[in-house]
């Protein structure tokens, strides 16, 4: 049994698909939507203000908007019905920003170290800014015969010039503030072949998102530091609604 769409939730889910159909379309016209509305490090070339939002409603291929939004049609007609419409609105976005700061604050503490690095062996930093541009479409020539410099710039270009995509950090922020306010809610989730308590089920995939973050597996491009943040945000969130409610209760 699917809960009944929300009216706050009917509408993140439309222009979420319509963002996702428009950037296949605009592709035809070479504009490229990623780079303009995703969301890029605070202090590479291509970042823009506006992404901290828009980020939100971009995704990478037809599996990442589809767990998405099928996560966020699942709890959030609950949410906004407990909430209330203004409340869950903020819950979300709140969320998401939450995700894409922790998200940040980890790449920023990467880039000092990787800079720190670089300015130790005399390495000219502004060159890998410069051809991290997406104004620059070559390949970024590295002056160096040191392997581990080579290494890290490679590695930093990457950092300037990957944008960081999706509602993940909202969605996670959906599904703590779900798993805080019905603790004993039984759910599944991918890759648990049975029903598990929320209380239970929200604690794994933290330790998980901890785990990979930090490992940071070469073939991983999922931003795991986004969901922490987000979940932390929509816990925090829903700790402090239900501790004003019992006040004035």
């Amino acid at each position: 049994m699917f809960p009944q769409l929300t009216p706050v939730t009917k509408n993140i889910i439309i222009i979420n698909v319509a963002f996702f159909i428009g950037t296949f379309l605009f592709q035809n016209l070479n504009i490229d939507l990623e780079a303009l509305l995703a969301g890029y490090f605070p202090l590479s070339p291509n970042f823009r203000s506006w992404q901290i939002i828009t980020h939100m409603f971009m995704h990478g291929s037809i599996m990442h908007i589809l767990f998405n939004m099928l996560t966020l049609y699942s709890f959030g007609p609950v949410l906004e019905q407990v909430l209330g419409q203004k409340k869950f609105i903020i819950l979300y976005f709140a969320s998401g920003l939450g995700g894409f700061a922790l998200y940040n604050i980890w790449n920023y503490y990467e880039v000092s170290q990787i800079t720190n690095f670089l300015t130790s062996q005399a390495y000219d930093i502004h060159e890998i800014y410069k051809y991290a541009d997406n104004s620059y479409s070559g390949e970024m020539p590295i002056s160096t015969n040191s392997e581990a410099v080579r290494d890290a710039a490679q590695q930093l270009f990457i950092i300037l010039k990957t944008p960081m995509v999706g509602a993940s950090g909202a969605i996670f922020g959906v599904i703590a503030a779900f798993s805080t306010l019905f603790p004993d809610a039984k759910l599944m989730f991918m890759f648990i072949p049975f029903p598990i308590k929320a209380k239970y089920l929200t604690p794994i995939i933290i330790v998980v998102s901890l785990f990979l973050g930090f490992r940071q597996f070469s073939d991983d491009n999922i931003a795991h530091f986004a969901h922490l943040g987000g979940a932390l945000i929509g816990f925090l969130y829903i700790w402090n609604w239900k501790k004003n409610r019992d006040r004035i209760q």
